[in-house]
């Protein structure tokens, strides 16, 4: 979903970056009061999670890509607010030093992955979940060791994996209109456009097919997958 240069014109590209910078600014006044200093080092393993993951891209016709994005499961982890900071560096490094997404385009890409798509499959995820799961410390009689007991349910799970398919699926659809609408928005005398030339009847099916079909599946497995895992191996980093 890493929109490139020169397919968005001022007028898009200009009102998401004006959209999303006081989106970060409030995450980031979030970040210092719910993130824990302990859960720091959490965020830059998210961070590097997502990148990693974003890092295989599928070309797409309509001038874009697919991927999976892990926004979904971040939030769960370490919260909504977080997981837009983790994304937005993410796809940042990723247009800065790689050349992976365009650096006009950083605005809408973070703001369709790392804003819509965080906050759209967070809140789903806690709309069917009904609440947060947390770890208990439980300490036996007799013994000095802790462990971490995960209160991660059923109904976590087909939460977390519904709402990665649809987080995902926000991202790639407002992706689609944003470049599906640049012929109507930016057009030469001629009557073509002078960015993205395709229009809406070609952006949407071609970018919603492929997320609905195959990389929403994928990244609904991919959140369960690791939840799972996580439950197993490493319950003390469920976010309580």
């Amino acid at each position: 979903m890493h929109i490139p240069d020169g397919y968005l014109g001022p007028i898009t590209y200009g009102s998401l970056w004006a959209a999303v910078i006081p989106i970060w600014i409030y995450a980031s006044k979030k970040i210092k009061k719910i993130l824990k200093a302990s859960q720091v080092p959490l965020l830059a393993l998210s961070a590097a999670f997502s990148f990693v993951i974003m890092m295989f891209n599928v070309p797409l016709p309509g001038g874009t890509t697919g991927h999976a994005t892990g926004a979904t499961l971040i939030a769960i982890l370490i919260g909504p607010w977080p997981a837009v900071i983790a994304l937005s560096i993410t796809l940042i490094v990723q247009a800065l030093i790689f050349g992976d997404g365009g650096i006009t385009a950083i605005g809408a890409n973070c703001f369709n992955m790392g804003f819509g798509g965080v906050l759209v499959g967070y809140g789903i995820y806690k709309l069917i979940s009904g609440s947060k799961f947390k770890v208990q410390s439980l300490k036996f009689k007799n013994s000095d060791t802790e462990t971490h007991r995960s209160s991660l349910s059923t109904r976590h799970l087909i939460g977390a994996g519904i709402g990665a398919y649809a987080g995902i699926n926000l991202a790639a659809f407002l992706t689609a209109v944003e470049l599906g609408i640049q012929p109507l928005l930016h057009s030469g005398t001629d009557g073509r456009s002078l960015y993205s030339p395709f229009p809406l009847s070609i952006t949407i099916p071609a970018i919603m097919l492929e997320h609905i079909f195959l990389f929403g599946i994928v990244e609904a497995v991919l959140t369960v997958s690791v939840l799972l895992y996580i439950k197993k191996s490493h319950p003390e980093l469920i976010r309580g």
